[in-house]
């Protein structure tokens, strides 16, 4: 009971605060008042709804009771990292063996694979000079591969699923049942992505990315309550330790998102024009390059590779690797966030293309000559704010792993303390929130701070 009342009083507290807050309370009559905007709130929740109902509507010829919560296959989830964690990404659907188990991490991986490939194949790259038209097809190649990906994972996680929980299965495990089965795991993916793409256009912010974050936020109840739980189970001062660990994950959750808006910004002065009896350019603007350019790609790159030593099963290299807590595990992953850090950068931002879309609109940086040493000022400055971003960035890669080894956190609440979980998140709200206060902004409301917009997006 004790532990049902910290966690109740944590969540009161959170809502006191908002609803002391004159400002939120201001800023959420705003919202409410402009109809357009109102609209868009009510059918992105009313979307999401639909998204976490479904998350609980088990694959027909699954047995729920054996895959509940204090099973052995539940047990063996959360003992798994790579399980939690697509676990966690699904909102819990993976555990429960739902219609929406799989989410969108298979349309994530094509997206991914098509995005490559548009990097390194002529046909991708026409595509994508295209404009819209190219966008559209790249999309439905996407579409494509995603089905492709879903027709391997679908039977691998029923296979998973008959290896752990055998009883589970009702009707056994035919070659039948594994059709429909997979049959019913693209249907729920694709159903998925359509209501990503309906809150894209009719509703607020990335679809795509708000069903990832919710279903990594609907486990943050369950994980909370799982680390208060083992808190007053142990020793004394349990509560203490508690409350510093909430306090260690709100400043994990500022410092991170100083990382995704830190930004170096180039001063670019552009020559003055003057057309008919209009003056124009003779201002000086600003890019700006940011410190973590890469986003979130380098961590999922780097986990995905981490996943390799276990084809080694049985092997001293595979042991060295098995544990997300171990030296070896963590010292790979960290060196290798660095590594794609540069490397996607590298790929997203292109010096020489800058160099020319500025020696076009007749702009040139103050101090330095046009042509190849502007190309090589932008590399120099990217090279020195990439090596920061990219530490600070395996840092949070590994930080989950710290927070399981040096302050005994649960597994499933150390997940919320960095890696890509905490990244998305971030990056989700920060995106959604931008999207809110633009229209404020445009109806001549305050915005969510109080300069007027949200800081690091001058």
């Amino acid at each position: 009971m004790n532990q049902y009342l910290v966690v109740g009083l944590v969540f009161l507290v959170v809502i006191a605060l908002l609803a002391t807050n004159k400002k939120v309370v201001e800023t959420l009559k705003n919202i409410y008042k402009i109809e357009e905007l109102r609209k868009r709130v009510i059918y992105t929740i009313g979307l999401l709804l639909i998204y976490r109902l479904g998350s609980f509507v088990v694959i027909p010829g699954i047995n729920p009771n054996v895959l509940g919560e204090g099973s052995a296959y539940a047990s063996q989830l959360e003992g798994n990292g790579l399980l939690g964690l697509l676990n966690v990404f699904s909102g819990g659907a993976f555990g429960n063996a739902a219609i929406f188990a799989l989410g969108v991490m298979p349309y994530i991986t094509a997206s991914i694979i098509i995005q490559l490939m548009g990097m390194m194949i002529p046909y991708f790259q026409k595509m994508q000079k295209e404009g819209e038209s190219g966008r559209r097809k790249m999309n439905q190649w996407t579409r494509f591969l995603t089905i492709g990906v879903l027709m391997l994972q679908g039977p691998a996680f029923i296979a998973n699923l008959y290896h752990q929980a055998p009883t589970a299965f009702v009707y056994g495990n035919t070659f039948g049942f594994v059709c429909y089965a997979t049959t019913i795991l693209i249907a729920g993916t694709m159903f998925i992505m359509w209501l990503g793409e309906k809150i894209t256009d009719k509703g607020i912010g990335n679809g795509i990315s708000l069903i990832i974050m919710i279903g990594i936020v609907a486990r943050l109840p369950h994980a909370l309550l799982a680390e208060v739980n083992a808190r007053f189970q142990t020793a004394t001062g349990s509560a203490i330790m508690l409350i510093l660990e909430l306090v260690l994950l709100f400043l994990v959750f500022m410092a991170t998102i100083a990382l995704v808006q830190a930004v170096r910004k180039v001063p670019v002065q552009y020559a003055k024009r003057i057309i008919g009896n209009k003056q124009y350019g003779g201002v000086r603007q600003y890019i700006p390059l940011k410190m973590n350019a890469a986003n979130v790609m380098p961590i999922i790159f780097a986990q995905a590779l981490m996943f390799v030593p276990m084809l080694f099963t049985g092997t001293a290299f595979a042991a060295a690797f098995s544990s997300m807590t171990g030296f070896w595990y963590n010292f790979t992953l960290a060196v290798l966030v660095i590594a794609f850090t540069y490397f996607y950068t590298a790929i997203i931002i292109n010096p020489q293309m800058m160099a020319d879309d500025m020696k076009r609109n007749g702009g040139f940086i103050p101090g330095v000559k046009p042509g190849k040493q502007i190309v090589s000022y932008i590399d120099a400055i990217m090279t020195r704010i990439t090596l920061p971003g990219s530490i600070f960035l395996a840092i949070v890669a590994i930080m989950p792993a710290l927070a399981i080894r040096f302050l005994g956190i649960q597994q499933e609440f150390a997940y919320f303390y960095g890696g890509t979980s905490l990244l998305i998140m971030v990056g989700v709200v920060l995106d959604t929130l931008k999207q809110i206060e633009s229209y404020l902004l445009m109806r001549h409301y305050d915005g969510l701070m109080k300069t007027g917009r949200i800081q690091g997006r001058h």
